[in-house]
């Protein structure tokens, strides 16, 4: 088994299997690998909103016969409380904020924030895993750098000491990003949440329980290739 990184993240967590970094050159690089390393089933458990890869993975299964799945947690759902404002893309989520200074929470991929550039009369609060470098050029940010699972208490008390009233995130489903959905529930915060792209076709499992039945499923009677 190999557990495969896109490489975004400086010092990813450590995993008990090996680990290879780094894109694959397109859908036609991902089926060459497949071949190369005589791959027999592919797990696509990328983020929600990695569209690209998910769309490789699925091209490059056709074209080599490796079985594939996708594990696709289900999405956040608005109940009692929420102030969602939903949207398409990161520009929309800007002009979502509006014209009257706020102070705003941001919790996207740091490689999302150009965008806020051209809304400079906020107050921004950026959370990433990796420093942002360079830093936005604008007159007030700040940046926390840190690793979740983040709960609500602890979203809750990030939230009160910058005096955030929005959070921008995007709907990734999934517990370990629910922390600061829930703190502004708690606090009467609006939320502009970005909605999911359309998923791409092929089969799909909810959670890593279900990948690992399909996983020993798939891999029943399989013959090694080149056997």
């Amino acid at each position: 088994m190999t557990l495969s990184l896109a490489g975004r993240t400086a010092s990813p967590v450590a995993h008990a299997v090996p680990i290879r970094v780094g894109g694959f050159g397109g859908a036609v690089g991902l089926a060459a690998y497949l071949e190369r390393e005589r791959i027999d089933v592919l797990i696509d458990a990328t983020h929600p909103f990695a569209g690209t890869i998910s769309a490789n993975a699925g091209a490059a299964a056709r074209q080599t016969g490796v079985r594939l799945t996708a594990l696709r947690r289900p999405e956040w759902a608005a109940v009692a409380g929420d102030r969602w404002i939903e949207v398409d893309g990161v520009d929309a989520a800007v002009a979502a904020i509006g014209a009257r200074p706020r102070r705003v929470f941001v919790a996207l991929g740091r490689k999302e924030l150009a965008p806020f550039v051209r809304a400079p009369q906020h107050f921004y609060l950026v959370r990433s895993v990796d420093p942002v470098d360079p830093p936005l050029p604008l007159p007030d940010v700040a940046y926390v750098t840190e690793r979740g699972p983040f709960g609500e208490e602890h979203d809750a008390a990030l939230m009160h000491r910058h005096r955030i009233d929005a959070v921008i995130a995007k709907n990734s489903g999934g517990q370990a990003a629910y922390g600061k959905i829930a703190a502004a529930r708690a606090r009467g915060i609006a939320v502009i949440m970005l909605r999911r792209p359309a998923p791409c076709d092929g089969p799909a499992v909810e959670t890593v329980d279900d990948a690992l039945a399909w996983l020993d499923h798939a891999l029943t009677g399989v013959t090694a290739r080149g056997v």
